[in-house]
């Protein structure tokens, strides 16, 4: 049986990671500070099935505690770090660019200290499309020069993937690195736009459409990216002197008024739309090139964009009073 641990792992993907390895009869331990950066009761919420299951154990704490850190480390004997915890958010890390420093850059950096200093070998790291920046080639491949980040926590996600190289090259650390393309699903965090937006029409509120509503994300379905995080764990863990960038995406684009067409016409609902200016730090586009996770990984998504947004309006009608 692999003992896992899952940071972040009360948040919306780490939850579904979780759900899926848990599944598979694996010990997963979870750690977690439950900010109030959204409702913390989402995240209890999301999480409260697991804590009957003996395989599943919680550590209600931060990755900035070292002192935190060593401890669930010293009290367990972990073989895999999925680390999945980060402050999230492009506009939110211009307003405090210090605080995703000091959360993303130092709270990594911890983890790989305690995995160095317990020998903990395997590690599948979080990352995100936003180091492409505003790349003018697409689709975006993995080996693009990433030095161009236009947000704080773009650049903090590119700091990341380099660190770990680091600890790959001095401490054998075998690292697979997921780019992760506009993740959408049930437990979605309520600031993002299909969340968002789904609850604004349900209300019969505005939405707000910045810009001309040409600008298009690769929205990737939860199942598909649990799907690619369970299958690098496979990967890394049968295999010595990893380190590898994937992109985790669907690799089809999809315009914001397509997705405000198709969130309305799966609610039955027109939307009030209220355009407003572009905001500093957004792309204008994401589009993954997932040749290289088809071909390492077998990875092939499986949920189209309309399928996507009918289970997640089913889940949010029931669900909606926690996103109120």
């Amino acid at each position: 049986m692999t003992t896992y641990l899952v940071t972040g792992g009360a948040g919306f993907i780490g939850s579904s990671v979780c759900e899926k390895l848990l599944i598979e009869n694996n010990n997963v331990i979870v750690i977690d500070n439950f900010c109030d950066f959204y409702n913390p009761q989402i995240k209890e919420n999301n999480i409260k099935e697991f804590t009957v299951n003996p395989n599943f154990k919680l550590y209600k704490k931060d990755i900035r505690d070292r002192q935190a850190l060593k401890q669930l480390f010293d009290e367990n004997k972990i073989d895999t770090v999925i680390h999945l915890a980060a402050m999230a958010g492009i506009r939110p890390s211009i307003e405090n660019p210090c605080l995703y420093q000091e959360v993303n850059g130092l709270g990594t950096q911890n983890i790989l200290e305690e995995m160095k200093n317990h020998n903990v070998k395997n590690l599948i790291m979080a990352s995100s499309s936003s180091v492409y920046g505003n790349c003018k080639q697409t689709p975006f491949k993995e080996d693009m020069i990433v030095d161009f980040a236009i947000s704080p926590y773009a650049a903090t996600k590119k700091a990341n993937e380099i660190m770990t190289h680091v600890y790959h090259k001095l401490y054998d650390l075998n690292v697979m690195v997921l780019r992760f393309f506009t993740v959408y699903g049930p437990k979605q965090r309520p600031d993002l736009a299909i969340s968002k937006f789904t609850r604004l029409m349900l209300n019969n509120e505005e939405i707000p459409m910045y810009g001309n509503g040409e600008s298009s994300r690769d929205y990737t379905y939860i199942d598909d990216i649990v799907d690619g995080v369970f299958k690098s764990c496979n990967y890394i863990e049968k295999y010595k002197n990893v380190y590898e960038i994937i992109n985790l995406g669907d690799s089809s684009p999809v315009s914001l008024k397509e997705m405000i067409y198709t969130i309305s016409k799966t609610l039955n609902v027109k939307p009030i739309i209220k355009q407003l200016p572009m905001q500093p730090g957004d792309v204008d586009k994401t589009y993954a090139d997932i040749t290289k996770a088809n071909k390492i990984l077998g990875y092939k998504p499986q949920v189209s964009f309309d399928e996507g947004i009918n289970r997640f309006v089913n889940w949010f009608k029931e669900n909606r009073e926690m996103y109120i």
